[in-house]
């Protein structure tokens, strides 16, 4: 059997494909299975999606999706399926939480949680000619089928090969790596903390993988072309100290390949944010999200004090590692004195970086619920475009027009901090640059 995946642009194109299919791909491989991918760009029309999606002749297509990524796979799977004639299977956040919705919507099955066993058994029913009423996969629901079982996740993770990096649209040595699957923290936005409740009956979802067989992989990695940058996209890197500091002892002396890392400021230290720049850390992104301690800790669930922030940014600085900030705005029960707050949090800490998002509720965690109970989730939700500018919410502590202009003001210390760092470029070219970066702002 031929599998394509597909993954869905939404807003403009990224420079790294999703990580699950990747994982998959190799996995089906292993058992002799033909897996191809292929981007969906914004400029591709429909009949485009369509013609090149043909030209794989695909017998599966699957697609991994973000509630960012659902309108527009929705508008596609139907003419997809009757076009090319193959049966559809989305699986990811979204699907994992929302499985009525997607298989409502033309999809012939959903994986819920992890895939990579799952699919291989659905690969064996759709050829042996089981209809997606019919399928009995854990894991996998097919339309018109009951609510699936989920087997425990695989463990360890060691046990899974390699992703497939042609998957990853990798460029100039720069490349991407999981070291774990899994967040203990209780944080009620983030939908990957709900892959726990999930998995509660079934077995810990939180593993991570040996040292050894993380730089097995960035060894295979050099072997066949260049390394020159390491992207580790764990939730947390941070999480479990004397697997950080072995990691630091054994990537430092055996790659030094400069890297960067997500970390909270709750799971780092003065020391070890010193051993990680002696490893070859270069930048570290922090989740600091609202600056009123309020909102944190009762809405949040991430009760952490400001001076902690101020504290971390600092060691980060003199470590000599390089520090970016994301921030929301437009969050339940938020007032606008409340994202005052986290302005005033910002020029606290003063990032190298930062990035700035509006609130959106994703199915599955806390935070959807508290909305939906209390009736700040509109009817149509599904059908509005999930964007990091505009809040979907019916809120009675803000506004639309509160939300525009907080956002509107990140977009002008932006702009402010683009031109400071133009240094010596000439006066056009300053604003020319300025004005790229409220237009990337303005379209998300």
């Amino acid at each position: 059997m031929k599998i394509l995946f597909l993954e869905i642009d939404t807003e403009r194109s990224w420079a790294v494909a999703s990580l699950g299919p990747a994982f998959l791909a190799s996995y089906l491989r292993k058992f002799g299975l033909e897996v191809a991918f292929a981007r969906v760009p914004l400029a591709w029309d429909r009949g485009e999606v369509i013609d090149r999606a043909a030209a794989h002749r695909p017998q599966l297509i699957g697609l991994s999706l973000t509630t960012r990524q659902w309108l527009r796979a929705r508008d596609l799977v139907g003419p997809l399926r009757a076009a090319i004639g193959a049966p559809v299977v989305a699986g990811g956040l979204h699907p994992t939480f929302s499985p009525e919705v997607v298989l409502d919507a033309g999809f012939d099955y959903v994986c819920r949680g992890e895939g990579e066993l799952a699919l291989l058994d659905l690969v064996g029913a759709i050829e042996s000619g089981a209809r997606p009423e019919e399928v009995r996969i854990a894991n996998i629901q097919g339309r018109g089928g009951p609510v699936p079982n989920l087997r425990a996740p695989v463990d360890p993770l060691d046990d899974l090969p390699f992703m497939a990096r042609d998957f990853l649209d990798e460029r100039h040595g720069v490349v991407h790596m999981t070291t774990q699957r899994g967040c203990p923290f209780k944080c009620t936005y983030c939908a990957a903390r709900m892959y726990n409740e999930l998995y509660r009956d079934t077995g810990d979802y939180g593993r991570r993988r040996s040292h050894d067989n993380v730089l097995r992989e960035l060894f295979a990695i050099r072997e066949s072309g260049p390394l020159n940058y390491v992207i580790f996209l764990d939730d947390t890197f941070t999480i479990h100290h004397p697997w950080v500091h072995e990691f630091c002892k054994v990537y430092g002396e055996s790659l030094r390949v400069p890297f960067s890392l997500h970390a909270r400021v709750e799971t780092v230290s003065e020391k070890l944010l010193h051993r990680l720049a002696a490893a070859g850390c270069r930048h570290i992104t922090y989740g600091v999200e609202s600056g009123s301690e309020r909102i944190r800790r009762e809405v949040m669930r991430r009760p952490v004090a400001n001076q902690r922030f101020v504290d971390v940014f600092r060691w980060t600085r003199e470590a000599g590692i390089l520090a970016t900030a994301n921030y929301m705005m437009g969050l339940p029960t938020e007032t606008p004195a409340e994202m005052a707050e986290t302005l005033a949090l910002h020029e606290r800490i003063r990032p190298d970086d930062f990035g700035y998002f509006v609130f959106y509720p994703y199915p599955g965690t806390h935070l959807h619920r508290f909305c939906r109970e209390n009736g700040y989730l509109p009817a149509d939700v599904l059908d509005r475009p999930a964007t990091h500018r505009e809040s979907v919410l019916d809120l009675p502590t803000l506004t639309p027009a509160d939300i525009r202009a907080c956002y509107d003001e990140w977009t002008r210390r932006r702009a402010a901090d683009t031109l400071q760092r133009s240094g010596d470029l000439s006066n056009a070219a300053r604003r020319d640059l300025v004005e790229q970066v409220e237009q990337c702002a303005a379209s998300g």
